[in-house]
């Protein structure tokens, strides 16, 4: 999972987009999509300009956001929660 901060391009995209959500659900599908972004370097200017994706749908990673252990502490839990729904 890329950290919060990090500025992805997605395929068939030209603009920047800054990942700030991680495992977010879709109020419309219920579907839990891997990433939240806004535009960069604008940020969020309202959520019709919110975009959830997959980490399939990315063609570049421009910037890699930070991480500390607070956030890798944070990946573990999101991977415990995802072999736990699995099985």
């Amino acid at each position: 999972m890329l950290p919060i901060g990090s500025v992805v391009i997605l395929k068939g995209g030209t603009k920047t987009l800054m990942v700030f959500g991680r495992k977010q659900l879709s109020s419309t599908t219920n579907k839990v999509w891997d990433y939240l972004a806004c535009f960069y370097p604008e940020g969020s200017i309202g959520p019709e300009y919110c975009f959830l994706f997959d980490e399939d749908d990315i063609d570049e990673v421009v910037f890699m956001g930070y991480s500390n252990d607070s956030n890798l502490n944070f990946e573990k839990q999101l991977l415990n929660f995802n072999s736990a729904e699995e099985q």
